[in-house]
């Protein structure tokens, strides 16, 4: 069973979904992705239950988030734990924006979901109020503790590549295919901090959606623009979230849950 240095297998995968009114979004794809993860991880297939478990917690569930994990004991356990959310965390305004701290993490954390989460709470412990962002040993930007991360250059998006070392998002690559039919051009290439510095960037994840990153190591970033906004709007279309309402009703985050990807 392979393993990177920084999680531990044993301690099973995760997807976190965002639940609107007990309808999990792209319920279809996160079933896709940890069922991937299971096999290549672990050699079994996701038990068949799965999908059933989730749309029966998320019934009582109007407006939140699931987290379904995956934990490697006897035929494959499953937990399913689900709660409300904050009002502002969906599609987030500049006010409510993320604040990225960079830290290396040679090699990433991979292309899994990882329930084992400690070395990303060391590095929150360190600077608390601020997003981990994961760099690699060489300076590669790879993504944040919670999200893909996205840098508006001039009419168009750059992103890092999933070659390994980051996790394939589903917003990621939602955000991606919304780009496309926009007619912005995305670009997948290797970045530094020197690509984001004075720059617009954007975090992508499976429950946020598209949210600002308002400061990087004590500097301020460019506030969300146009295109940003475009993007936005196109995912939440796509999610089927209106923009008029809020998506949440009261606080209440999963202790240790960040939002999925």
């Amino acid at each position: 069973m392979p393993a990177l240095p920084h999680a531990d297998p044993g301690r099973g995968v995760f997807e976190t979904m965002l639940f609107i009114a007990g309808r999990a979004v792209e319920l279809d794809a996160h079933i896709e992705r940890l069922s991937t993860s299971v096999e290549a991880l672990y050699d079994r297939a996701l038990p068949r239950q799965a999908r059933a478990m989730v749309r029966e917690r998320a019934a009582g569930v109007e407006h939140g988030k699931l987290r379904l994990t995956v934990v490697p004991i006897a035929d494959l356990a499953l937990e399913v734990a689900a709660a409300e959310v904050d009002i502002g965390v969906v599609f987030p305004g500049a006010n409510r924006g993320a604040t990225l701290r960079s830290t290396v993490v040679t090699g990433g954390l991979g292309e899994h979901k990882w329930a084992d989460r400690d070395l990303l709470d060391r590095a929150a412990a360190s600077a608390p109020g601020e997003l981990p962002l994961l760099l690699d040993a060489d300076g590669a930007v790879l993504e944040a503790s919670r999200a893909s991360v996205f840098v508006v250059a001039g009419e168009r998006l750059l992103t890092p590549p999933t070659d390994g070392r980051i996790l394939p998002s589903i917003a990621r690559q939602q955000v991606i295919e919304v780009a496309s039919a926009a007619g912005i051009e995305t670009s997948e290439e290797r970045l530094t901090l020197a690509d984001l510095q004075g720059r617009e960037v954007f975090l992508t994840g499976s429950v946020r959606g598209v949210e600002p990153a308002v400061g990087l190591d004590g500097s301020e970033l460019l506030p969300p623009g146009e295109l940003s906004g475009r993007i936005a709007a196109g995912l939440r279309h796509r999610w089927r979230v209106p923009a008029a309402e809020p998506v949440a009703a009261v606080a209440g985050e999963l202790r240790g849950d960040p939002p999925g990807r």
